[in-house]
């Protein structure tokens, strides 16, 4: 029997491995965005679907988000000038993907409408679709920067802390 050898250069983008990457990176960042923001609320990553977004304030967030980084920072064993550079840097980037959650909001809206019309209206589903892999994307663009601006303050003792750090708090994912 002979088999073909695999064909060099870039996957079609219809490849099953492209899927699989696509959906993989949607949910990665879908979770990140989840979780910071949750953490954000301090409701945990279940209030992102469920209304955690109203009835903040931005003291409360910026309050949250003082507690969750003194928690990092002991974890980490962060130098006051590594706290200084770090936290200026997590606080705009709750507030750049807070935002996020009213058009994923907005989206949700669309397809439930979409699903719920008769005829489906397939439309409706893929524009919601499309707004949610956006969103997706921009929250992870995002979450990717804050990661590697945090990373350039970190030793690399300190970037392995945080590593094992977020393992644990991810039920040890991917082990």
């Amino acid at each position: 029997m002979t088999t073909s050898p695999e064909p060099k250069g870039p996957r079609p983008s219809g490849h099953p491995l492209f899927s699989r990457m696509t959906l993989a990176a949607i949910v990665a960042a879908a979770t990140l965005v989840g979780g910071v923001t949750a953490l954000a609320h301090g409701t945990g990553a279940c209030g992102w679907h469920h209304g955690m977004m109203s009835g903040q304030s931005p003291a409360d967030v910026s309050a949250h988000v003082d507690q969750m980084l003194k928690h990092l920072y002991v974890e980490i064993d962060a130098t006051d000038a590594q706290k200084a550079q770090i936290t200026p840097l997590v606080k705009q980037a709750v507030n750049d993907l807070l935002p996020l959650h009213t058009q994923l909001q907005a989206a949700h809206t669309q397809a439930l409408q979409g699903l719920t019309t008769s005829p489906v209206d397939r439309t409706a589903l893929e524009a919601a679709r499309v707004a949610h892999l956006q969103l997706a994307d921009q929250a992870s663009k995002r979450l990717v920067q804050l990661i590697a601006d945090v990373s350039d303050v970190l030793t690399p003792a300190q970037r392995d802390a945080l590593a094992a750090h977020l393992k644990q708090m991810h039920g040890k994912a991917g082990s």
